[in-house]
């Protein structure tokens, strides 16, 4: 299995092009595309700051295909992006097909983009079929993801069952649209459910992972082996669903406490952990 790993985390020690450079040089065998700089997103006003960042100015192809030309000099490639996000606000979603464009330049071909938390598959699905015909022009697949809110506790959410990431996929019912399971979503005790209950019930549909480790408690996107997940488990519940995507990491809270001088040691560490979940799907 190939693996790979977001860049914000890396990206906000060394910039996105250095972050590429020693993703590749730690072993992973592609990148993840975090386009949240695209958008930064004011939580206690609910609304955007303002931004400099070259994925918000006029130029943004251009960073992605530099990202991408950085990527091919060091022998990887972009397998998959994400969006920025929350989803429900409007000004985000004006971004949205610029983050399906620029994971087409840079050579991705999935697009995670969070549904809506508080909106029922029909009403996200309409979010869903307004990006899916310029995502075809782009041959580029959108994956939804399992989500949760927060109540005293994590919890229901658009997808974060079983049932309910069925029913946003079946609804929209297009082979553009698929899942990317975040397996640290997933094993949030209060959402009464599992990363392998998720697994064998989405089955073909998953295409994409988020993957990280966690306390069951709180959403601590830590690198895999470190907290309470299983993860012989899901290898296995993946193996068995035939999966034939890329591992992607998303620890992206493990590299907090890394500097410029020692965060390549901390991109190693991310590398070895997900071999280990590659080993155990042969």
């Amino acid at each position: 299995m190939k693996i790979s790993t977001e860049i914000a985390s890396a990206s906000r020690i060394v910039g996105e092009e250095k972050a590429v450079e020693l993703i590749a040089k730690a072993g992973f065998d592609a990148w993840d595309f975090s386009m949240t700089p695209m958008c930064k997103y004011d939580w206690e006003n609910k609304c955007l700051f303002d931004n400099d960042h070259p994925l918000a100015g006029n130029n943004y192809l251009a960073f992605a295909r530099k990202l991408k030309q950085i990527g091919l000099d060091n022998g990887i490639h972009c397998n998959q992006s994400h969006a920025p996000f929350p989803t429900y606000c409007d000004e985000i979603r004006g971004y949205l097909k610029r983050a399906i464009e620029c994971t087409a330049e840079a050579g991705g071909k999935i697009c995670i983009i969070h549904p809506d938390n508080y909106k029922s598959a029909e009403e996200n699905a309409e979010i869903y079929f307004e990006l899916l015909p310029f995502a075809k022009e782009c041959d580029v697949k959108i994956a939804t993801e399992n989500m949760f809110n927060w109540n005293n506790g994590p919890a229901p959410a658009a997808c974060s069952s079983p049932e309910s990431f069925l029913e946003h996929l079946k609804v929209v019912n297009d082979d553009y649209f698929v899942a990317c399971l975040d397996i640290g979503h997933a094993e949030l005790k209060t959402l009464n459910t599992s990363a392998v209950e998720m697994i064998k019930a989405l089955g073909d549909y998953v295409q994409a992972l988020h993957i990280h480790d966690n306390n069951t408690q709180g959403d601590n996107h830590q690198i895999p082996f470190s907290m309470s997940i299983d993860f012989e488990a899901v290898a296995k519940a993946l193996k068995e669903i035939n999966y034939k995507g890329y591992l992607t990491l998303e620890a992206d809270a493990y590299l907090k406490e890394y500097d410029k001088d020692n965060v390549f040691e901390g991109i190693k560490k991310l590398a070895e952990s997900a071999r280990k979940i590659s080993e155990m799907m042969k």
